[in-house]
């Protein structure tokens, strides 16, 4: 079961760059933690069913390149990106899934745990346009077993996201 926490204030003790980085822009946003199953073949489907939270709700960051530039992609997990609309998304010709390690050093965080905010290299970020169905989404909080809930329009500033058509069933 995951724990709930409401989050006002946070300092950098114990918190991850990402609730950092929304705690410094003063946005609301809860954190739901719970134990992550290493042997779990989804990290998303798992956040997604340890939260309780139906899967269109929970939202993967996946790190792309788009003709030869890191680009994020946030898509609900239980869909895919597509690829090709990812480049179009940010005019770009050829869209492929960037090396995994290129992802976790550019990014400063794990496969798995890697979320679009509080990034040690701030990438273009693209936000499935579904997520403005819902009022709050879930996305990684910066590690395995650690998610936050927030609105996709404080995602989308806080992350400088264009909302587009990537994600697919």
């Amino acid at each position: 079961m995951a724990k709930k926490q409401k989050q006002q204030k946070q300092s950098g003790a114990g918190g991850t760059p990402a609730t950092v980085a929304l705690t410094a822009a003063g946005a609301d946003y809860t954190v739901h933690a719970y134990e992550h199953d290493p042997a779990h073949p989804s990290y998303g489907e798992e956040a997604a069913q340890a939260m309780g939270v139906s899967p269109d709700r929970v939202f993967k960051t996946l790190v792309a390149e788009v003709d030869g530039e890191l680009t994020v992609a946030v898509v609900p997990v239980a869909g895919t990106l597509n690829l090709k609309a990812l480049a179009t998304a940010v005019r770009g010709k050829r869209a492929v899934m960037a090396d995994p390690a290129a992802a976790e050093r550019t990014t400063g965080y794990v496969r798995g745990g890697i979320s679009p905010l509080g990034q040690r290299k701030k990438l273009r970020t693209v936000l499935d346009d579904s997520a403005s169905s819902h009022a709050t989404i879930c996305v990684s909080a910066g590690r395995r077993g650690l998610e936050v809930e927030l609105a996709p329009g404080d995602l989308a500033r806080l992350t400088g996201a264009v909302l587009a058509p990537i994600g697919r069933e």
